[in-house]
């Protein structure tokens, strides 16, 4: 059977008395899912270790029971990471559907606040809507570790989302109605723990109570338990079987095995295409997208270098403009001077004038008495030749 912490007949194991919870987490490597795992389970049963390759190598399932339910935790290699091929990402996720068996209880997809939103994890939502459909959204619930930074920032996830929430983190928390948790996988506050361990697992309650208690499957979760409960079938009826050796009985397994193997492949090479077909559209979008940025940065450039050259003439324009005014302001000072002086010159005429109109008038009166001095000289000597 493929994936860790399980067997076979873990298909017919569970009692229908208990309440089963089953949890997948799902994330980037590094980003805390194993460390995660290990705070629901509350013990180290996941490798959890503050690397920069991911200890979780293949999908594994450890199991607690929380008073009177169970509670499965499947934890997933860095299916977000872009560095892992399609063939991988589609063996694990049908560990991962192979070990949940009866379906999903809840997807938590883990972010951290350490790191920015990356383009890999959207890719990788894409992936898990594609392979699962709109539908899973519904048992999504968004975990963020690194709170312990937070903390000691003084800042809340409200904070936190308000400063760097880009939009398609928005939209993921658009679509699972807000579900989310803030999580210190490092703290050693005991009540700190269990605050948000029920914070969590009151989360989990709500997407069962909104899913009305149906965990989440799909056709790849009844075809994978189809061929379950037939490989149990079938090594019941070969253990049974009278009158053959061991070895034949061990071979009839081995080809049993051997068929439900074959069915594992061909689910996996569906899943595959189903991947390769979105990462095919994904790498379109990106290209045309890329395209689209170099199409923007080149209308911007020429925007840009027609912006500057009409700068560039208006700072001219400018220039000659201040050069023609101050030109007008000078030859405008002049014609002030000139008129200035030229009133002077009038006034100077009209005063030269008026003194020359008085001088006239003095020499006339002086030349009038003269006249009158001379006349009066002239009778008089008259007289005198007369007496003679």
């Amino acid at each position: 059977m493929m994936g860790g912490g399980s067997t076979d007949d873990d298909w017919e194991l569970t009692s229908p008395s208990i309440a089963v919870r089953t949890l997948v987490l799902f994330g980037r490597t590094g980003n805390g899912k194993s460390a995660i795992g290990n705070t629901i389970l509350g013990r180290k049963a996941f490798k959890s270790m503050a690397r920069s390759s991911g200890v979780t190598s293949t999908c594994e399932l450890q199991q607690t029971v929380l008073k009177d339910q169970i509670i499965n935790v499947i934890d997933t290699p860095g299916l977000f990471d872009l560095s892992v091929g399609s063939e991988f990402v589609g063996e694990e996720i049908v560990k991962c559907i192979d070990l949940a068996k009866d379906g999903i209880h809840a997807v938590l997809v883990v972010f951290s606040v350490r790191t920015r939103f990356s383009q890999e994890e959207e890719a990788g939502l894409h992936s898990l809507e594609t392979l699962f459909g709109s539908k899973i959204f519904d048992y999504m619930i968004v975990v963020f570790t690194g709170g312990d930074e937070l903390e000691d920032n003084d800042e809340t996830l409200e904070d936190y989302l308000g400063r760097e929430c880009p939009e398609p983190l928005k939209e993921i928390l658009a679509l699972c109605n807000n579900r989310r948790v803030l999580f210190d996988n490092k703290t050693k506050d005991e009540l700190k723990k269990v605050e948000q361990l029920q914070q969590l697992l009151s989360l989990v309650n709500m997407v069962t109570s909104q899913t009305g208690g149906q965990p989440y499957t799909d056709d790849l979760f009844a075809e994978l338990k189809k061929g379950a409960r037939k490989l149990h079938d079938q090594r019941e009826v070969v253990t049974s079987l009278k009158g053959y050796s061991e070895r034949e009985i061990l071979e009839l397994k081995e080809q049993i095995n051997a068929s439900y193997e074959d069915q594992l492949k061909r689910i996996t090479e569906m899943v595959e295409a189903k991947l390769k077909e979105t990462n095919t559209r994904l790498e379109q979008q990106l290209a045309a997208e890329q395209a689209a940025r170099l199409e923007a940065q080149e209308i911007f450039q020429l925007a840009q270098k027609k912006s500057n050259d009409e700068i560039r003439i208006l700072i001219q324009n400018l220039e000659k403009a201040e050069k023609e005014t101050e030109e007008l302001r000078k030859q405008a000072e002049s014609r002030r001077f000139t008129h200035m002086l030229r009133e002077k010159l009038e006034k100077a005429r009209k005063g030269i004038e008026e003194l020359r109109r008085q001088a006239e008038s003095i020499l006339r009166g002086k030349l009038e008495k003269v006249q009158e001095g001379t006349e009066e000289l002239r009778r008089q000597a008259e007289s005198r030749c007369v007496i003679l």
